[in-house]
């Protein structure tokens, strides 16, 4: 895989709810400086990114612009008087942050902001999975669960941004007595289905769990009906699916089964049915593409 970006330098900041990850490059086979680190508090945090790129810049020159990829939710509309915030994240602490702000005080570049999963898929779009697609969704299945992509080639923005994550399920309470973790729906897709649902519904984290143990085929179901729906409502040339949950290999063709399984063939297409190896995939760029998103977002940031 070859990726090429333009000649200036743009930095790429990746915040997840858990660790942030800052790139300063030209391009792939140039990174000038690269750093990652826990997500704490955000004074800490965003102090550690703003002296990140200010000796980037004193060791590599001046940076053109700027791309953050951020956890959420968070505040999309420049007229707003909230623009660039996260706002009413369930991550402590980091309610009504306002990221840009943070930003702006020390550089004057252009700086694209942006949801972590509209970044991923802006990567994946450009250099992984979704080459050549206008029209595709990228889901992240991990500490926390959430989908972003592009429709007609614009990133998704609306009201306010996709919350996929946060998308409602037929839960069987015989089948799952569980309730779900999250503090606004219980549960949702992310209450169902991201890492700690797994972690507390079985009682030890997703990563340790064999393939054969029943928490991978309830996966799958919660999945599936979530794709379902994304699949019958925005149509997606292509569903990527990254996040470290989906580093189970094995979850992928269960998936793929149960979304035939329930589309019950209503939707006719080959991508739907002889075509579904390669129509619900991992990211074409690894665990690169939220980090690798943010640069994609700085390159238009500068365009």
């Amino acid at each position: 895989m070859t990726i090429t970006i333009s000649s200036p330098l743009l930095a790429g900041i990746e915040a997840g709810g858990t660790k942030f990850v800052c790139i300063v490059r030209t391009g792939p086979d140039d990174i000038r400086a690269e750093t990652r680190f826990p997500t704490t508090t955000p004074t800490e945090t965003l102090a550690r990114t703003v002296a990140f790129l200010h000796e980037a810049q004193a060791q590599h020159g001046a940076l053109a612009a700027i791309g953050v990829a951020s956890f959420g939710p968070i505040d999309l509309n420049p007229s707003s008087p909230t623009y660039g915030f996260i706002t009413n994240t369930p991550k402590s602490g980091w309610s009504q942050t306002d990221f840009v702000g943070a930003l702006r005080k020390h550089f004057s570049q252009p700086i694209a902001f942006d949801t972590d999963v509209n970044g991923a898929a802006l990567g994946e779009g450009r250099w992984g999975a979704a080459q050549g697609l206008d029209t595709f969704i990228y889901l992240t299945i991990g500490t926390g669960i959430g989908g972003g992509g592009l429709m007609r080639g614009r990133l998704m923005h609306g009201l306010v941004h996709p919350e996929m994550g946060h998308t409602l399920l037929r839960r069987n309470p015989e089948r799952d007595p569980f309730s779900g973790t999250c503090p606004f729906h219980e549960d949702c897709l992310e209450g169902l289905a991201a890492g700690p649902a797994i972690a507390a519904r079985w009682g030890a984290p997703a990563e340790t769990l064999p393939p054969d143990h029943p928490a991978w085929n309830l996966e799958a179901d919660y999945l599936a009906q979530a794709l379902h729906a994304f699949i019958c409502t925005l149509s997606p040339q292509r569903i990527i699916m990254g996040g470290g949950v989906m580093n189970q290999q094995h979850l992928f063709p269960r998936i793929r089964k149960r979304v035939q399984r329930l589309l019950n063939g209503y939707i006719q297409h080959e991508a739907l049915r002889s075509e579904i190896d390669s129509y619900i995939v991992p990211p074409g760029l690894g665990s690169r593409a939220g980090v690798l998103g943010a640069l994609a977002l700085a390159a238009r940031a500068l365009a």
